[in-house]
């Protein structure tokens, strides 16, 4: 998402050039990275222009990933999920990739104009035709994913094997449904912004809210707490300290201890953050560890969450149903 500048946005997110392209993709290459993911509308198409770029040769030794259904002209036919969309975005995305196959194709968000079906069939036309391996989605509910698994099996189409979604410590919400929805479909998760839009880089503390050359300051997205984040960075801090590691480190460790997790996808910006990133895998958090991470920023319980944990307590193996915490409030 950091590749190309064409718009506000992009050009904000990373602005990145060819020339850093190349490097940022042979240093990932160089480290055991085979995943790469874009999407056609990252900087109006140039980020799948330089990625393909970038890999060259070596774009049968890794899994490229690309994703449609955001505006791509101005057109009433040039947005959403339609067949006519799917199949005219994936053409142009081939061509951009310099490719002829996509590995992983993802809706990127749910088009409420088009049916599932529609879109479904489309998908796996694209794969019976050798031009996509398998397709993922992106931005979706638990309801709408599992209704289209639903349809999937229904109407013998193409399932989504794979759900890309934003998880950090700063924002836990996908565990509320669908965290348990992807373990009992045995759907692959993949992260984007694992840092917060770079909120958990560990350049922002309390003290320090506006960091130069960061995307955060000029592009304040995911949204998180500030207040509760701040307190989850202070824990961070303590632990990197305690294990030699950085903050960013920390971050994205818990992440790839977490049992849904499949993957988790970097945008850094710089060959020193890439380096920082991609030394995460090395860092390992104990049992204590994680527990002060899951306190510091867990999630406020909601309904039906609290009211499964209190009526099938006794079901589970170990756990004690504890009715302190129904206690009057004073």
């Amino acid at each position: 998402m950091t590749f190309g500048g064409a718009g506000t946005i992009y050009q904000a997110i990373g602005g990145l050039t060819q020339e850093n392209a190349d490097a940022l993709v042979s240093q990932s290459l160089d480290a055991g990275v085979n995943f790469f993911d874009t999407a056609n509308v990252y900087a109006a198409g140039e980020s799948e222009l330089m990625l393909g770029k970038a890999l060259g040769t070596k774009r049968k030794d890794v899994v490229v990933a690309s994703k449609t259904y955001g505006r791509t002209g101005t057109g009433v036919n040039d947005v959403g999920l339609s067949r006519l969309q799917i199949m005219r975005s994936t053409e142009d995305s081939l061509k951009r990739l310099g490719t002829d196959y996509i590995d992983l194709h993802q809706i990127h968000g749910f088009d409420p104009q088009t049916p599932m079906e529609e879109t479904l069939s489309a998908l796996t036309d694209l794969v019976r035709h050798g031009k996509v391996r398998y397709i993922g989605c992106s931005n979706l509910a638990a309801w709408q994913i599992v209704k289209a698994r639903g349809i999937s099996a229904r109407e013998h189409l193409e399932k989504f094997i794979t759900l890309q979604a934003y998880y950090s410590l700063a924002g836990r919400e996908l565990e509320r449904e669908i965290v348990p929805m992807l373990l009992d479909q045995k759907i692959g998760l993949l992260i984007w912004s694992p840092l917060a839009g770079g909120f958990l880089s560990g350049k922002f503390t309390r003290g320090n809210v506006s960091v130069e050359d960061s995307r955060r300051s000029q592009f304040a997205f995911p949204p998180v707490n500030l207040e509760k984040t701040y307190n989850i960075i202070e824990t961070m801090q303590a632990i990197a300290k305690e294990k030699e590691a950085t903050v960013a480190q920390i971050a994205l460790a818990w992440l790839l201890h977490q049992p849904a997790v499949t993957s988790v996808i970097v945008g850094a910006k710089k060959p020193g953050q890439l380096k920082d990133n991609l030394a995460s895998v090395e860092v390992k958090l104990e049992g204590a560890d994680l527990e002060k991470l899951d306190k510091v920023s867990e999630l406020s319980p909601e309904y039906p969450g609290w009211m499964f944990g209190f009526q099938g307590s006794d079901r589970r193996p170990g756990q004690v149903r504890d009715f302190s915490k129904y206690a009057p409030q004073k």
